[in-house]
């Protein structure tokens, strides 16, 4: 599990950074929860919502639809450091 939680820490570390390709290419490549809720939040920073809902809903946390990102992926990567 932790080359996985490393990947999903780079593409937190890569959508803060602005870098919405290179963290979406690392999420679409896993099938896993957190992966998917980030999935889920770079496509609402894309402002494409009807998409994020659809990851939200596929990562079970659709109550953060409306959460800012940067805080959402503070969240994300607080929930990652703590299953390391």
């Amino acid at each position: 599990m932790s080359a996985l939680n490393d990947e999903l820490l780079k593409a937190v570390e890569l959508a803060l950074a602005g870098d919405w390709d290179a963290a979406h290419h690392i999420v679409q490549q896993h099938d896993h929860p957190i992966a998917a809720w980030l999935h889920a939040v770079l496509h609402k920073v894309e402002g494409d919502l009807g998409n994020a809902k659809y990851w939200y809903h596929r990562a079970n946390k659709l109550n953060h639809l409306n959460d800012d990102p940067k805080k959402e992926l503070a969240t994300i990567q607080a929930e990652i450091d703590s299953s390391l």
